[in-house]
């Protein structure tokens, strides 16, 4: 199963210190979440910001880049999204599930929750995803 995790998740695991959560994503191996520049460079700009920066660690930080970097797939985008998105910040990522023809994008994103899909790309939150691989 191919998984596109947002940004908006990333940091919201960060602050919460429940980035085990994300783990056991990983330590599936039926799994396989990507990742691109954009999204890398998202998280690194969304952690410098200082009204989360006050609820995280650099070691923090340094935690979730090196199990993206260990984990995570990562990938050049080759798709250009074209979508009716409210926020055209968010169409790297519907290029990433198109780019490797993803199976869940997960997020917290209401703007891209009420697209529901996205071609083959079911748009979905953390729990909605947790509720389909427990099943």
């Amino acid at each position: 199963m191919k998984i596109v995790i947002d940004t908006n998740l990333w940091v919201s695991f960060l602050i919460g210190k429940k980035i085990k959560a994300l783990k056991k994503f990983f330590s599936s191996a039926e799994l396989n979440v990507y990742v691109c520049d954009l999204l890398i460079d998202e998280i690194k700009n969304a952690a410098m910001k200082p009204k989360i920066r006050k609820y995280i660690s650099e070691t923090d930080v340094h935690t979730v880049l090196e199990l993206i970097d260990t984990c995570c797939l990562h990938t050049e985008l080759i798709k250009k999204a074209i979508s009716p998105v409210r926020d055209i910040n968010d169409l790297y990522l519907l290029s990433l599930a198109e780019t490797v023809q993803a199976d869940f994008v997960i997020t917290g994103d209401k703007d891209l929750l009420t697209l529901h899909s996205h071609y083959q790309t079911k748009i979905v939150t953390f729990r909605e995803f947790e509720t389909i691989i427990d099943a």
